[in-house]
Parts: C-alpha cells; sequence; structure tokens
C-alpha cells in the first residue's frame, strides 16, 4: 500500500498534523468496476469464457444462489416494452382465454389484455354489440275492432299446418289432446319437482311459492322474464288494467323504478363484460343451466289466452329497447306480454275470424295470419290496421316480412309476395304439389318447405324458382328458418337437417339422409350473382376440422356422410360430449366408447314425433316437437346440447330464442320461458 508524499502534501496545503493522521488511517482503495475488469478482454467472447470457467470452479450449491441473482437480469418484457399500438396489435392475435391469462402476467399486460378494443374486436366478430339500457316502456292499450267473429270459422282448426301429399296414410297425431283438470294438476306438480341435475339449480313453475328473488341490486339489469301478477277485471275493450304484484313471486331482477334516478348518464360500452357474460349464457345452455317459469297457465292469468296458442315471437321496440312477447291463440286474438310483469299489455281482437297460425314482427309492424285465409298488418305504434290481405283459398299458414316485401304461404299450395310500402301483389309461386308449410326469407332470397317433401329456393325479385331440394326428408317438411347460405328444416318424420344451399354441405339427425346422394338438387343453378351477396361468417365453414381429444389421422367431416355426435357411456352416467365439450350430458346407454351412433342411441336422443317448430341461434340451433320437448343442438356440428323437456303437457306448436332464454307455447295453453340467464345482468345485450 502506498502512503501519501509528505512533500506533496505540503504543496497542497496540508500541516503536520494532517499527515500524521492520513499517514495513520490511509483510505480505502475504490471497488474496480466491471469494466475495468474486463477491460484487459479483448472481446465479448473471451469474456464469456472467463465467466464460464469461474463459474465451472465454484460449489454448486453457490452456483443455484448466482443463478437466482441472474434471473432478474434475463427478464426482460419485449412485448411491454413496445409503443402501446404495436402492443395491442400483437394482443389482437390472442383469442379470449389466452387474453384472460395475459392480464395476470404483470400490470403492464393487465392493461394491455383489458382494452377496450381488443374485447370490441371480439364481439365484432361473433356479432355481438353493446346495447345501452334503456327504460321507457310502451304504451299499455287493447284493441277491438273491424266486425264481430263468424260462426263460419268457429269450428276450423289448422292447427299451423297443411297436409302432405301421404293423404291416404293415418294422421300423424290427434286433432286435439285434451287433459282432464286432474291430470293437468298432477302434470304441473311432477313438472314442480323435477329439478334438472346440472351445476345451476334449474327450477321449476314461477308460480311455485318456494321461488325467491336471487339477483344484483346495484346494476338495473333487463326485466324479469318471470310473472309478477294477474290483471284483474280488464275488458278486451278497454286499456288493460295491470294488478300489483303478488307477494312471493320470484324475479331475476330487482325493479327498475327506484333505479331511475340514478341513469343521467349512460354507462360506457365494457366489451369484455359483454364477452365474457356472452360466453357464460353460452356455458349454461352447454350445462342446461336454466329457470323454468310459465307466463301463462291454462286460465291464468286472467286476461291471457282462452284456447291453444299457435305461433310466438320475441320483438324489442327499437325507440325503448324494450323487450316483449307477441302470442297469436286459436281464439281469435294477438297479445302483447310484458316480460316484466308476465301481464297482458295489448289485446289485438275482432280483426281475425278464426285461429291465428303465424305471427311476424318487425320495425314497428306486425303481421298476423290465420285459417280464415287472412293476412292482417297492424302498425303498432298508431295501434291501428294498415292492411287485410285476402288473397289466398285457404288458411295461411305462414307470414314473414323484411323492409322491401312480405311473403305468405297457404293450404292452397301457394306462396305469394307483397311489396312495401302499399302491399300490392308481386309474384303468386305455385310449384308445390302439397300445403307449403312455412316460408322464410332474407334479403333477395325465398326459402318455402311444403308438405310434398320438398324445399324450394326463389328468387325474390324476379319470383324464379332457383332449386328444389327433393326427397329432403322421407316425409312433410314442417317448419324452417333461414341464415344465409344455411337452411334448417324439421319434418313429419321426426328429423331436422341443417344444409348450405350452395355447397349442400351440412348435418342431418337422419341416418337414412346422412348421405349427400339424398338430397337432389334440381331447377336454375345458384350462380355467382345469386349467392354474391351470402355472408358466409354467419356460422363457421362445415370443413373437416380434427375432432377433440382424437387422433391426427381423424377429423370429423360435417358434411352429409357424417351423423350428429352423441355422448355415449353406461346409461345414466355423466360423460363427456367429444364434438362440443359438454360435460353437463347423460348417457343414454349404447356402449362406452365410439362415434358411431347406433339405432337405440338414435332412438333414445332424437325427437319421437313431428318436427313442428326450428329457430336459428348463433351457436345453437333448436326445435320443439310434438313429443312435448325442445333439443339444443350445436350448430356446426349437429351434437346434442341440451333436452328441454317437462315444460309442456301438450304438443309444442313454436318455440323462440334470442340468446338468453328460450320461450314456447303449445297446445296446454302454457307459455313456457326456459331463462338461462337468471341472476345475470343482461341490460346492456342486444336481443
Amino acid at each position: 500500500m502506498l502512503y501519501m508524499n509528505a512533500q506533496h502534501l505540503f504543496d497542497e496545503g496540508y500541516n503536520d498534523e494532517d499527515v500524521l493522521i492520513l499517514n495513520q488511517y490511509p483510505p480505502t482503495p475504490s471497488k474496480p468496476s466491471s469494466v475495468d475488469l474486463l477491460s484487459g478482454f479483448g472481446s465479448v467472447q473471451e469474456c464469456e469464457e472467463l465467466a464460464y470457467q469461474i463459474l465451472a470452479s465454484l460449489p454448486r450449491a453457490r452456483l443455484a444462489t448466482i443463478q437466482r441473482r441472474l434471473a432478474p437480469l434475463l427478464q426482460f418484457d419485449v412485448v411491454g416494452s413496445l409503443p402501446a399500438e404495436v402492443s395491442l396489435q400483437i394482443f389482437s392475435y390472442l383469442p379470449f382465454p389466452a387474453l384472460l391469462t395475459s392480464a395476470l402476467v404483470c400490470r403492464r399486460w393487465h392493461v394491455l389484455s383489458n382494452d377496450q378494443s381488443l374485447w370490441k374486436d371480439l364481439c365484432d366478430v361473433r356479432g355481438w354489440s353493446w346495447r345501452q339500457p334503456s327504460y321507457k316502456f310502451p304504451p299499455a292499450f287493447t284493441h277491438s275492432g273491424l266486425g264481430a267473429s263468424q260462426d263460419a270459422w268457429n269450428n276450423s282448426d289448422d292447427e299451423g299446418m297443411g297436409d302432405s301429399d301421404e293423404e291416404a296414410e293415418e294422421e300423424e297425431v290427434a286433432d286435439t289432446l285434451m287433459m282432464s283438470e286432474l291430470d293437468a294438476a298432477k302434470a304441473e306438480l311432477t313438472i314442480m319437482h323435477a329439478e334438472l341435475d346440472s351445476g345451476f339449480a334449474s327450477m321449476s313453475f314461477a308460480g311455485v311459492s318456494q321461488l325467491i328473488a336471487s339477483s344484483s341490486s346495484n346494476i338495473p339489469p333487463r326485466a324479469s322474464v318471470y310473472p309478477s301478477g294477474n290483471n284483474s277485471n280488464s275488458s278486451s275493450t278497454k286499456r288493460v288494467n295491470n294488478a300489483r304484484p303478488r307477494a312471493g313471486t320470484r324475479h331475476s331482477a330487482p325493479s327498475l323504478l327506484g333505479s331511475l334516478g340514478s341513469l343521467s348518464s349512460s354507462p360506457k360500452p365494457n366489451y369484455k363484460l359483454l364477452h365474457q357474460t356472452r360466453i357464460k349464457l353460452q356455458k349454461r345452455i352447454l350445462t342446461s343451466s336454466y329457470r323454468l317459469s310459465a307466463l301463462q297457465t291454462r286460465g291464468a292469468p286472467t286476461n291471457s289466452h282462452t284456447n291453444t296458442i299457435y305461433c310466438l315471437q320475441l320483438y324489442t321496440y327499437p325507440s325503448s329497447g324494450v323487450q316483449v312477447l307477441f302470442t297469436g291463440s286459436r281464439d281469435k286474438t294477438v297479445r302483447e306480454w310484458n316480460l316484466s310483469t308476465g301481464l297482458v299489455e295489448r289485446v289485438i281482437s275482432g280483426i281475425h275470424l278464426s285461429s291465428v297460425l303465424s305471427i311476424c314482427v318487425h320495425n314497428g309492424v306486425l303481421a298476423s295470419a290465420g285459417s280464415d285465409r287472412k293476412i292482417v298488418v297492424w302498425d303498432l305504434e298508431k295501434n291501428k290496421v294498415v292492411k287485410v290481405i285476402s288473397d289466398h283459398e285457404d288458411s295461411v299458414l305462414c307470414v314473414r316480412f323484411d323492409d322491401k316485401r312480405l311473403v305468405s304461404c297457404s293450404k292452397d299450395r301457394t306462396v305469394r309476395t307483397y311489396l312495401f310500402p302499399d302491399l300490392a301483389p308481386q309474384f303468386v309461386l305455385g310449384a308445390h304439389r302439397a300445403a307449403v308449410n312455412a316460408v322464410s326469407i332474407s334479403d333477395t332470397l325465398i326459402v318455402s318447405g311444403s308438405g310434398d317433401r320438398s324445399i324450394r329456393l326463389w328468387d325474390a325479385n324476379t319470383g324464379n324458382l332457383l332449386r328444389t331440394f327433393e326427397n329432403h326428408h322421407s316425409r312433410g317438411i314442417a317448419s324452417i328458418d333461414f341464415k344465409p347460405p344455411y337452411v334448417l328444416s324439421g319434418s313429419s318424420d321426426k328429423h331436422l337437417r341443417l344444409f348450405d344451399i350452395a355447397t349442400l354441405h351440412g348435418w342431418s339427425t337422419s341416418p337414412e339422409f346422412d348421405n349427400i346422394s339424398g338430397l337432389v338438387g334440381q331447377g336454375h343453378d345458384l350462380g355467382s350473382s345469386q349467392l354474391g351477396h351470402l355472408s358466409s361468417s354467419f356460422v363457421p365453414d362445415f370443413q373437416s376440422q380434427p375432432m377433440p381429444n382424437a387422433g391426427n389421422n381423424e377429423l370429423l367431416t360435417t358434411g352429409f356422410n357424417i351423423a350428429p355426435t352423441f355422448a355415449f357411456g353406461l346409461e345414466g352416467q355423466a360423460v363427456l360430449c367429444q364434438a362440443c365439450g359438454n360435460s353437463g350430458l347423460v348417457a343414454l346407454g349404447g356402449g362406452v366408447s365410439g362415434r358411431q351412433g347406433t339405432n337405440n342411441v338414435h332412438k333414445n336422443v332424437l325427437h319421437r314425433d313431428l318436427v313442428r317448430t326450428v329457430a336459428f341461434g348463433d351457436e345453437f340451433v333448436l326445435s320443439g316437437s310434438y313429443d312435448l320437448s325442445i333439443k339444443v343442438w350445436d350448430r356446426r356440428t349437429g351434437a346434442l346440447v341440451a333436452d328441454l323437456s317437462g315444460g309442456h303437457t301438450g304438443r309444442i306448436f313454436c318455440i323462440g330464442f334470442d340468446g338468453t332464454k328460450v320461450v314456447s307455447c303449445g297446445e296446454d295453453q302454457r307459455i313456457c320461458i326456459w331463462d338461462f340467464a337468471d341472476g345475470i345482468d343482461t341490460s346492456f345485450i342486444e336481443l
């Protein structure tokens, strides 16, 4: 160690005492920096080699300590260090489960993963939009007019469907199915005690006193779909008087009135909440988690339908955002139901002279069709009739319309079209050989289904027949729904089929028609001009995709050569559906393994009677049957997802589905609501 030179210190102004002190306590030399240590090495490779040799000479226990000290130096958030726009672009390629996981990595990733632009894009892909909650209610009123009923129609009952071309065969079902009061009471008691086995308690009818309120009270959700009381002494020619809700009646949401004062400012769209709520609803459907209630039973509420209910439609008023239910009945009336109170708000009577077989509601206009051969178009806002059409020569079985045209079909074997705004007659389409039971429209295309077992595709602008799908079912077509480019059909042969009108790819519940050769296409070829506007984004393409939990060589082909996938296992045992991943299915027997369905399994899981009504959803399709059941199917694969039974004691005539609930009506005068959103705030979901 070197000591300070005394002469040098004197030159700097130090005295003798300072020199003695400094020599007694010499300064501690400073630590050499890493740069000083490595300055003697010529390259980074030499430094690495030296570091390795030093580490190799240390005991293994010391290496573990050094490794822990080095770990923070090796961590570098490349994505987080980028500009926010670039980071969000990277995160936009992640599916939603990966986004949820990424939010747990660090604070920076948490902020990026919760960015609303990412979740908005995910919602846009699925067609999910945010709706600002609104709490205006439409006026409640009743109408009666346009003449009294005529006795000539009193005994007619078409049940909304015409005869097939197999008139020599025995009728599929009896004309009426009336239950005695004792049988109805027993059936309802059985339903009340039939709890579905799932992770979420699926309750019976809301009229049961054990049903209690269960909901969040700090957010004003969508109004409850459960009835909360009866209207007393209401007249069909006056404003309906809604009674005070009964004590003990359950609601899936608190009253909206107490929250109106806090609605001065609308909440900002929360697309992550929207996406997670939608996914939660899908999981509830997959696990059959719902709450079952009856909006109407036989004779209740007081102002309800007095006979069989043939048709229904859920409708949301554009101006207020309030969702209501319209129903048509054999009692010759159309009724509007307030889903918040469970009461009738409007009765349209005295217009139809017989059963109301079909209704369609769109953009403030209601059209109804009946067995009196009439189509009545009604302005809901002005509460008056726009036009009465009486062109058909027999019962009008179905009516549909959009912004451009109205389409109807009849037992007279014709399809008729009318153009808005004056509803002038346009075309009479008469190629069917039997009653046309169902019709559906979309932009420039019309699809019709008939008792002659054919489905026909028409050009709405020219009236030309574009294609005929013969032998589509083994018996007459009873119901159809059309979401381009896909058609869903139900038949008297107890089966469903979904197919692409351009490629014929799809699935069927009938093993007899699984082969694509079972479909014969006739008529004009569908060129690119007709199909150019069809959106293939409505559902995923029907292409070969890897089967879950399957080997690399096993593919699930969703053409007609593959039947829907069902759950197999020991009878009554919970199993995992290999097609949709649903763990809420119960095995119906037929073996422990294998994908190929046996006849026994098909008999157990498929409908056992005529499929009267079908409906499209975003991820699922639904069917209602005369066998008293409603079934939910995976739209892509045709796998059975849920079996909704126990709600009706008579044949089911019509179902509606809005993604949160299923509404059904039938011969037993019941209106059943299968609510998958019980306890969930859905006020921001566009229905």
